[in-house]
């Protein structure tokens, strides 16, 4: 699937003095008003700089959170084109609407070479509507604000699985381009489902097996190992006889993971032991058991040391790896070893290594490891994820239209 590239945009003629529309994903976690990863601002900034540096007058769209529809302060972007404008070291003013007054305002007033934000994409609930109508016509207000001889670049791959205005309809009103990030990533993903070098080891982790099946299914006959840690790996374990105390367990999925376990064979690997506690809490009672042997009342956490030297080995041997989804609870230090053990491992390694975005890379920031230790870290979980199990990405097909 041909897409034009950001290449191919600023060698056609160039977009100094021409307005460009960009649809990135700024949909990065706050705490109140404060970014806590501003990962997502910093992968989006090369192309707006790009285009900045061209004399484009680049106005940026993207959503946060979500929002019902309305404007709501607390989904504001206004830390974020505060960030934004850090980065760039010049002021990235940011429209109080999607396409209003403000919009008009603000688009009218730029320069060529300035950048500036349009506000929450998702305060219009136009955006998300499975009405294409509806979604066209807000597409159409996109192009009243920069013009039909506008571009638009799409370098938000976090969202390219959405079927959405800012998105995929919007493309369908103005010349198209795949941003750099988009690139990079659609390159990184093709290698992971074309011939990636063997062994090739997948991590997954996270909540629950309903939301990975698909990409197990998928993956299972592709890798030589799959490895499942996080809340997900007790529906297994349960599909195997284990007790897993009060752990997370779906119920309705053992039956799936019976099957899964069966096609796999010695593919896919369970944690040996984990660590449990007595609460979910950072102050919990803890300690370290067999897989197969937490008590009622006790929950699992977190794969405990002796998976993470099993998981270790496997990714210390691998020539690709693929991970997505923390080992444990993270975000408390009792239960963070997992996910750092099994991230340094593949830090450590010279595999070809793709981190899946979403907590994984979230983690990797939060614990302090070395971005520079993973080949590449994807700023699209959930879009990664459906790319692997072979769905279209509709905001990637219609760059090739």
């Amino acid at each position: 699937m041909a897409v034009k590239s950001l290449d191919d945009l600023l060698s056609s003629g160039g977009v100094a003095g021409r307005y460009v529309l960009v649809r990135s994903d700024l949909n990065v976690p706050l705490d109140g008003a404060t970014i806590t990863d501003d990962g997502r601002v910093r992968a989006a900034l090369p192309t707006i700089r790009r285009l900045a540096e061209a004399g484009a007058r680049v106005v940026v769209t993207a959503h946060l959170g979500r929002p019902k529809g309305a404007p709501d302060d607390a989904y504001s972007l206004r830390p974020v084109a505060a960030r934004l404008g850090e980065l760039l070291g010049s002021d990235v003013p940011l429209a109080g609407d999607v396409v209003g007054r403000e919009a008009r305002d603000v688009t009218a007033s730029l320069a060529d070479g300035q950048v500036a934000m349009l506000e929450n994409v998702r305060f219009d609930p136009r955006e998300t509507s499975k009405d294409a109508d509806e979604r066209g016509a807000l597409a159409r207000e996109f192009v009243s604000l920069v013009g039909s001889d506008a571009a638009f670049v799409s370098d938000g791959f976090g969202v390219v699985h959405r079927k959405q205005a800012s998105v995929y309809d919007i493309a369908r009103e103005l010349p198209a381009y795949a941003g750099g990030l988009v690139l990079s990533e659609l390159e990184v993903l093709r290698t992971l489902t074309g011939d990636p070098q063997r062994p090739y080891a997948v991590v997954l982790g996270g909540s629950k097996v309903s939301d990975k099946l698909a990409v197990i299914e998928a993956l299972l006959p592709k890798v030589d190992r799959l490895l499942v840690g996080g809340g997900m790996c007790f529906t297994f374990l349960a599909a195997q006889g284990q007790g897993v105390g009060s752990s997370l367990l779906e119920a309705e999925m053992v039956d799936v993971c019976k099957r899964l376990l069966d096609e796999a064979g010695d593919k896919l690997v369970l944690p040996v032991d984990v660590v449990a506690a007595d609460a979910f809490s950072a102050d919990a009672a803890t300690r370290t058991v067999a897989a197969g042997e937490i008590e009622d009342g006790w929950m699992g956490l977190d794969i405990g040391p002796e998976s993470v030297r099993q998981f270790a080995d496997a990714v210390g041997s691998a020539k690709t790896v693929f991970w997505n989804g923390p080992m444990g609870v993270f975000e408390m230090e009792p239960f963070a070893g997992g996910t750092r053990g099994v991230a340094q491992a593949i830090a450590d390694g010279d595999a070809f290594s793709v981190v899946g975005g979403g907590d994984s890379a979230a983690a990797v920031r939060l614990l302090g490891l070395p971005e520079d230790g993973f080949s590449h870290i994807s700023t699209g979980g959930g879009a990664s994820l459906e790319y692997l199990e072979g769905k279209d990405l509709p905001g990637v097909a219609v760059l090739s239209e």
